[in-house]
């Protein structure tokens, strides 16, 4: 048996006697599937064990999970996300996720940079939205967020505000006794003749 006879004869892209561009549609086939409306992929019987960080609240004892936490190696965001490793690097460099760096310089990513491929994917795939459109919506989302920030602190601040100011009237009104009860203005002009 020759080499030709054991792999077939070699041609197009594919190279091969066309087994491998229907190994090529099956998987592509498959990675549709993974895509559906969760995003999540399919993984079958394989599981994947991630470890989510957790912080103490202050004060209490009970734990919190930290989505924020930059524990995911890239190799496991991109499984999570329904993605290739090499997606990620490109979101990376177009700025649309910002992941941790190890000291070796590796990319580690948080549950919320996962959460932001997913949606980073939905709008490509679903919505037909280029990336830098992506990168507009996900600044101009960023803005609103800061807007909002900014807003609740004002709004706590007024709230403190008008809170010492109702302490400072009844604290007048309290100085002022029975006799600040009259609002009347009385003209005083002396003895009269």
């Amino acid at each position: 048996m020759t080499a030709s006879d054991r792999t077939g004869p070699v041609s197009g892209p594919g190279r091969g006697n066309g087994r491998a561009a229907e190994g090529d549609a099956e998987r592509a086939a498959r990675r549709a599937d993974d895509r559906r409306v969760d995003r999540a992929p399919d993984m079958g019987a394989r599981h994947v064990r991630i470890e989510i960080a957790y912080h103490q609240r202050l004060g209490g004892t009970a734990d919190e999970i930290d989505y924020d936490a930059k524990i995911l190696a890239i190799s496991a965001a991109a499984e999570m996300a329904g993605m290739h490793p090499q997606t990620l690097r490109q979101y990376d460099r177009l700025g649309l996720v910002e992941p941790a760096r190890t000291p070796g310089g590796g990319r580690r990513y948080s549950v919320r940079d996962v959460t932001r491929l997913r949606e980073i994917q939905r709008l490509s795939q679903d919505e037909g939205v280029n990336l830098a459109g992506i990168k507009r919506i996900m600044d101009l989302e960023r803005e609103v967020q800061a807007v909002r920030a900014e807003a609740s602190a004002a709004v706590e601040e007024l709230a403190r505000e008008l809170q010492r100011a109702r302490a400072q009237l009844a604290d007048l009104q309290a100085m002022a006794g029975p006799f600040g009860r009259s609002t009347d203005i009385v003209l005083w002009r002396g003895e009269q003749r």
